[in-house]
């Protein structure tokens, strides 16, 4: 992964943070960009050294990005310098933590929509009536297998274009998803019915003589479909399923998808009297997520799910109520 490009004094400062965030095995790539953002802040000042760099420097840099007007731009803006300057603190460059900036409360945090199997089924339909073109062959086939994917198993948009004919192993029906966040890789089972649907898909696509290396989603020779790509290709079909998105739910995005995922294994487990507090752990490790508190985001309570938990603890009480 290339390093940022700093240009201001404090280029070397902020080389060595990137240099040891990456070492942590974090990409590290959407605050690298944040500090570039500062760095050419600095450099347009034309500030020399720590002294002149102030809380009112700070206040001034993050007034001078009015495009972050959401508290979660914003706040990550903040964010990420206040964790630069705590790293400058600990290196003794200087005394002080110069951010004293207070975080904007996120008031109007966002509802994703959540798709239902039904929903989902539909997409892989419309998906799959795409129309070839001379530079994208079997051009449904490939974005109906890729919402299949997101939708089925909660994979990453990025782990889906990443993946490769030699990461699906169709004698045990599992896929390994290699270098994920965090520079993670883990193995993900495939259910019968995905598997038989991979298996279909690889055989139409690929044949059975094509290069283990070889991107299992691509149009060209020269690489995978762009992660871009695939969230355009999935908005152009949101118009054709003719969605009903209830009051206070944000309009579809594709990693909506994964987070559909996520509420649906929860809900199966209620179905099953299954206790999801037991069973957290095991969906944070399949989603690939390091902590199982970043798993719990994608756990939107639904109008079914508070019916399951009402049940439960009404099992679970005492019959005369809560004493």
């Amino acid at each position: 992964m290339n390093s940022p490009i700093f240009l201001s004094s404090m280029a070397p400062f902020l080389n060595q943070f990137v240099q040891y965030k990456r070492a942590l095995n974090r990409k590290y790539c959407a605050d690298a960009e944040v500090l570039r953002l500062f760095d050419r802040y600095i450099q347009s000042r034309e500030i020399t050294g720590w002294s002149a760099i102030n809380s009112l420097v700070i206040d001034d840099f993050l007034r001078s990005h009015p495009r972050r007007v959401s508290a979660r731009s914003y706040n990550h803006l903040l964010g990420t310098v206040h964790r630069f300057f705590k790293f400058v603190v600990m290196q003794q460059w200087i005394e002080r933590n110069p951010v004293t900036a207070s975080p904007r409360p996120e008031t109007a945090a966002r509802i994703p929509y959540l798709f239902d199997l039904d929903t989902a089924k539909q997409l892989l339909a419309v998906a799959r009536s795409f129309p070839e073109r001379s530079r994208a062959r079997y051009r449904g086939l490939v974005y109906e297998t890729i919402f299949a994917l997101l939708y089925g198993l909660g994979l990453r948009v990025g782990e889906v274009v990443r993946l490769t004919l030699a990461d699906v192993d169709f004698t045990r029906d599992l896929l390994l998803i290699r270098e994920s966040k965090f520079q993670k890789t883990r193995i993900v089972p495939l259910g019968p019915n995905l598997a038989r649907r991979l298996k279909r898909y690889v055989e139409e696509r690929h044949g059975t003589n094509a290069a283990p290396e070889r991107p299992l989603f691509s149009f060209t020779k020269r690489g995978c479909i762009c992660v871009g790509t695939i969230s355009q290709t999935f908005h152009t079909l949101l118009p054709r399923l003719h969605l009903h998105i209830p009051p206070g739910v944000s309009p579809p995005r594709l990693h909506d998808l994964r987070h559909s995922f996520a509420v649906a294994t929860l809900l199966r487990w209620y179905r099953q009297g299954i206790d999801p507090n037991c069973r957290l752990m095991h969906l944070a490790t399949f989603l690939g997520h390091v902590d199982p508190n970043s798993t719990a985001v994608y756990l939107t309570i639904t109008e079914e799910l508070l019916n399951h938990a009402s049940r439960r603890f009404q099992v679970l009480a005492p019959k005369g109520g809560v004493q």
